[in-house]
């Protein structure tokens, strides 16, 4: 039964009934320093410090993008772009003008074709470091979260993302996520991750975070983000906590706006800290601030990452933590609102940070720190302090030693089948049933063999797996059914919902994949006009789990959630409705009423199954 509860009351019981258990887990995880360097190692490092010029030190804090699928030959296209972005042709010329610390991949700036092509590009930037005065090698990073945001596709083992690992509920799945991730990251010259999210998402309307959050626990939470630490670095990568304070409770996207946070310090100690505080107990590699407001951190309203109260004070001091504190990227507007590219990066090393992430313009984040140090804003000793810590990564990676991959590497570890393999398996303990009132599922094939499966179909946030509704309609296909797809898309017009309803005519069943349904959405009615031909349909939340408060009521037979629309998690729900697995997965978060946003429809920890 449903039952009545204001959202306030949601985040404090839920922080309340955890706090005390979260407690006991951390302090129980050993100390909060995590970042111990024998002191050999550091005079080494020292040396280099001392050796590096100004301009190199100040170079060491940067990590920004570049294009190009390769370090010295990039397409012509790519090298326009550089120049017009950069003011240099490619990535070997952006490593000796800028001495960069580190370089971002990203898909769409042409880095990630393929595993072979990514791993060159890697060793061709590391040449190119090498190749230089200091000879430092480069932190090489992505955002490879897994789930909605994945910068390598395939043929790289693409995994369940985190709210459907918090729907799983294990560990060791996660743990097991995050070592295959990292393993094969690392095979291709990726060190540092900026994952897991340690973001609590307690709130639906959440326009970042959403699934890219373990859930609304904030215990649960904390224990897969420290299993996830202890995957990824015990595979050789450095993970990132992201986003410090906590981005989970915002209506606000920091990549166009400033978000707000209004949590109390109390409700900041018991909803977003323990999963932080997990992170450093797990002796984290590396943090990721974010671009909120929380004023009852810090009054002044500076985002966080401009915030020497939360950055140094909360972070640094009262946690603890002494590992390499990186920003969210300088180009997002939550950054950008109160003040200009120059003074952005200035700030935020006052603040507390060590690495400057994709600046918009990097010529003027450069020269402005430059500026500030050499007309005393900001003591060369500061810089030096984030220098050390950057190097001291680099070193704990292994990175002077031998910074370079091999196509054999590559080959032994990216995309084999046994990761694979246990990809679909953890996927399959993810996928949630949240409703089947009238027991369709499992279907079978005698009685509902044929298929018509439409929906919406998001491009792949890798941009190598899908379209959903060809993803779904042949994985029912290989389990034996008759299945077609038919794309209408996230805004479905009259005339595609009419094509729907004619096609679904002698079908046995219909699976329709949503995507952010909304009251008053096209897909609604969509739903609603396959539901009036008698033919029974089945909803696959394909990003939202909340999808299922809009659906529930409207005649739908059965309702499950995938958390995501990649190849991994649409398989395994296909497997799910075919009754080849069983539906496993619990909710991470609540998903509440759709009239009625106080009142709880299905809680943590629903789930059917058969």
């Amino acid at each position: 039964m449903p039952h009545r509860t204001s959202r306030r009351t949601l985040l404090t019981a839920t922080a309340a009934a955890t706090v005390a258990a979260a407690t006991g887990v951390l302090a129980a995880a050993g100390p909060a320093s995590a970042h111990v360097t024998d002191a050999s190692t550091d005079r080494r490092l020292r040396r280099i410090i001392a050796g590096m010029s100004l301009e190199e030190k100040v170079g060491q804090l940067f990590v920004t993008r570049v294009y190009g699928h390769s370090a010295t030959e990039p397409d012509q296209a790519d090298i326009d772009a550089n120049l017009r972005e950069i003011g240099v042709r490619t990535a070997a010329e952006l490593v000796s003008t800028y001495h960069v610390g580190g370089i971002i991949y990203f898909a769409w700036a042409h880095n990630t074709r393929d595993p072979h092509q990514i791993a060159d590009l890697s060793n061709g930037i590391q040449q190119a470091a090498l190749g230089e005065r200091s000879r430092v090698p480069l932190l090489i990073s992505t955002d490879q979260e897994h789930g909605i945001v994945c910068r390598v596709g395939e043929p790289a083992t693409l995994l369940p993302g985190a709210m459907a690992l918090g729907a799983g509920g294990s560990r060791s799945d996660a743990r097991r996520a995050a070592w295959i991730a990292g393993a094969e990251l690392a095979a291709l010259g990726i060190n540092q991750n900026y994952a897991p999210d340690a973001d609590v998402n307690v709130n639906p309307a959440n326009p970042v975070i959403g699934v890219r959050s373990f859930g609304s626990d904030p215990q649960a939470v904390a224990e897969l983000v420290a299993a996830q630490v202890k995957g990824y670095q015990g595979a050789g990568v450095a993970a990132t906590a992201k986003h410090f304070p906590g981005h989970g409770d915002t209506n606000t996207d920091s990549h166009t706006g400033l978000p707000v946070i209004e949590h109390t310090r109390q409700e900041w100690e018991e909803l977003d800290a323990p999963p932080f505080r997990a992170a450093i107990r797990a002796r984290i590699d590396s943090v990721m601030t974010a671009h909120i407001v929380v004023p009852a951190l810090d009054p002044s309203e500076d985002p966080a990452t401009l915030s020497r109260p939360i950055l140094t004070g909360i972070l640094r001091e009262e946690l603890g933590y002494d590992g390499v504190v990186v920003t969210d990227s300088l180009g997002m507007e939550g950054v950008r609102t109160k003040y200009g590219d120059d003074r952005v990066p200035v700030l935020a090393l006052l603040a507390g940070v060590d690495q400057l992430l994709n600046p918009p313009n990097l010529s003027v984040a450069y020269n402005a720190v430059l500026e500030a140090v050499r007309g005393g804003e900001i003591s060369t000793a500061r810089i030096e302090e984030s220098v050390l810590r950057i190097l001291r990564l680099k070193s704990k990676l292994g990175l002077f030693r031998d910074p370079f991959v091999s196509r054999r590497g590559v080959d032994r570890t990216v995309g084999i089948r046994k990761h694979l393999a246990d990809a679909d398996r953890i996927a399959e303990r993810t996928t949630t049933l949240l409703a089947d009132p009238g027991a369709l599922l499992p279907l079978s094939r005698r009685t509902h063999r044929r298929l018509l499966v439409v929906g919406a179909d998001p491009a792949s946030p890798s941009g190598t797996t899908g379209p959903p509704t060809t993803t779904l309609a042949g994985a029912f296909t290989e389990l034996g059914f008759s299945a077609t797809a038919l794309s209408t898309g996230t805004a479905p017009s009259q005339a595609k919902t009419a094509e729907a309803v004619a096609a679904a005519q002698g079908k046995d069943a219909v699976v329709v994949a949503t995507y952010n349904v909304t009251a008053n959405s096209a897909q609604l009615a969509l739903v609603q006009a396959l539901v009036a031909t008698g033919v029974p349909v089945v909803a696959v939340a394909i990003r939202n789990p909340y999808d299922a408060a809009h659906l529930t009521g409207r005649g739908v037979a059965a309702i499950l959630a995938s958390y995501s629309w990649t190849d991994v998690e649409l398989r395994a729900a296909a497997r799910v409705m075919a009754g080849r697995a069983r539906p496993e997965g619990r909710l991470p978060v609540p998903v509440q009423r759709a009239d009625d946003p106080a009142r709880v429809l299905y809680p943590v920890g629903h789930g059917l199954s058969y």
